[in-house]
């Protein structure tokens, strides 16, 4: 049982994402997904098969762009943008990932079209590429 550090976490998060997402490369994605994942996504149809296969009907231009990712423990989560799917919108997702033995074994999300200019949401100072730290704490519209 190998047992990772909260920043090794973070690190091999961008890294399977970017592999999965951005490149494709779904042997090379393989060894960061457990063969036991557990996916609590009402997107997508369960455990690292269910992922790697929602993925493969995707446009080839999809790109994940990460905006922050915090890790505490064994959890990491990353906020960032979903583009290039062929919707109307970009999805912007929080994805909570849990680990085990080095590896990701649990994922939840939470996932909603990005509000820009063109569509705003209510009262939304809205940028395409706005980021979670681009606005202080304190800045509420």
């Amino acid at each position: 049982m190998s047992k990772t550090t909260p920043e090794q976490n973070r690190a091999l998060v961008l890294e399977a994402f970017d592999t999965l997402f951005n490149r494709r490369d779904y042997d090379a994605a393989a060894r960061f997904w457990s063969e036991r994942y557990i996916q609590h996504s009402a997107h997508i149809a369960p455990g690292r098969d269910g992922l790697f296969n929602l993925v493969r009907t995707l446009p080839d231009t999809l790109r994940y762009d990460n905006q922050l990712i915090v890790a505490e423990g064994d959890y990491v989560i990353a906020h960032g943008r979903f583009s290039g799917s062929g919707r109307a919108a970009a999805w912007i997702a929080a994805d909570i990932v849990r680990f085990e033995d080095g590896k990701l074994a649990e994922h939840w999300d939470v996932l909603q079209d990005e509000a820009t200019k063109a569509h705003p949401s209510a009262g939304c100072r809205c940028s395409a590429t706005a980021s979670p730290t681009d606005f202080p704490a304190t800045d509420n519209p």
